[in-house]
């Protein structure tokens, strides 16, 4: 299947299917709820996707890995080696690191703003160092990098039916959502490595700080004041979802079935914390399996129905017709914001 979706997409380069190989696997192993969505997009697509997930979660594993015996400064000092490759990647200076080469590659090709990945790796870098937000605007300032612009990095490749500047600002808030939902199940495990992602003053407003987050994780214990501090984390989450929600109708059609599912079952991930009795400091909420096949299949009904609409010419904008080929290579040139392209799925 990954041979298919790299024929699709016309990458023949040895080297660089490898580079994208090693990315679908970390896509597949770390990002299980990203990972069935992706299933849902045309095959060429879904390369680009999982590099960009791929690249994210490598620098993610530097920062966060607690297995790992390196230290801050080892830790600082490979961030910034990765940060140096992409430098040097994007600038067009080929790179060794299988992520990187996928990532440059991809940007190229849907000609993504490399803007995105700066602001990303400047919030990597803060993780070293910023173990709490005061409040949530601080937050938001955070998540800018590490979430809205993965909407943002996204937008090229699903394709849009508005103009993708208009199409942004939905796109930014489904990814603040989706990590929002991540602080909120992650509470517990975020704690182990020293940090708190949950606004202060919204803990405060519960007379809940990090020591009686750390006593509960501590005793396995649960305490009501930290229940309702969650379920107001909840709340703002789900709030962000439905400034989100809209932006899923201006994506072209093939590509929403894949957002909708992401959408459904990261909004399942609310749910399951709920169910749970916001239990999150002891134990990881999870969505049942049942719950999971039901939303795959009803994406599964909806791509059908997208790609027999898409039997027709439409108008599209942002992403390449067919499989794009790289950059002065002979192949399709990037997409660039407001062509108009179709494609066939």
């Amino acid at each position: 299947m990954t041979d298919r979706e790299l024929d699709a997409a016309g990458i023949s380069d040895p080297g660089l299917r490898a580079a994208y190989r090693q990315c679908r696997r970390l896509n597949a192993r770390h990002g299980r709820t990203y990972f069935l969505a992706t299933r849902l997009l045309p095959v060429a697509r879904r390369p680009a996707v999982h590099a960009l997930y791929g690249f994210a979660r490598w620098a993610d594993d530097i920062v966060d890995d607690l297995h790992s015996a390196a230290s801050p400064a080892d830790r600082a000092a490979a961030l910034d080696g990765l940060a140096a490759r992409l430098r040097d990647g994007l600038a067009g200076r080929p790179s060794e690191e299988p992520v990187v080469r996928a990532l440059v590659d991809t940007a190229a090709r849907y000609d993504i703003e490399h803007g995105h990945f700066t602001d990303f790796m400047a919030s990597m870098r803060s993780d070293l160092v910023v173990t709490g937000y005061p409040t949530y605007d601080h937050l938001r300032r955070y998540m800018h990098g590490s979430a809205a612009v993965i909407g943002l990095q996204m937008l090229p490749v699903l394709g849009t039916v508005v103009p993708r500047a208009e199409a942004a600002p939905r796109a930014a808030a489904l990814g603040v959502a989706f990590q929002l939902t991540n602080f909120l199940r992650d509470v517990g495990e975020d704690l182990d490595r020293g940090r708190v992602y949950l606004p202060e003053d919204l803990l405060a407003a519960h007379g809940v700080d990090r020591d009686l987050l750390a006593w509960s994780r501590l005793t396995g214990l649960p305490d009501r004041r930290i229940t309702a501090a969650l379920q107001n984390a909840a709340e703002l989450t789900r709030a962000v979802y439905r400034e989100a929600a809209p932006g899923i109708a201006q994506l072209d059609p093939v590509a929403r079935p894949c957002i909708r599912t992401a959408f459904v079952l990261y909004g399942a991930i609310l749910d399951a914390v709920a169910d749970d009795g916001y239990r999150v400091l002891h134990r990881r909420a999870v969505v049942p399996r049942r719950r999971r096949a039901v939303v795959a299949v009803d994406g599964l009904v909806r791509v059908a129905a997208a790609r027999a609409r898409a039997a027709g010419p439409r108008q599209r904008y942002g992403a390449a017709a067919g499989p794009p080929g790289p950059v002065g290579a002979g192949g399709e040139p990037s997409a660039r914001e407001g062509q108009v392209r179709k494609e066939t799925v």
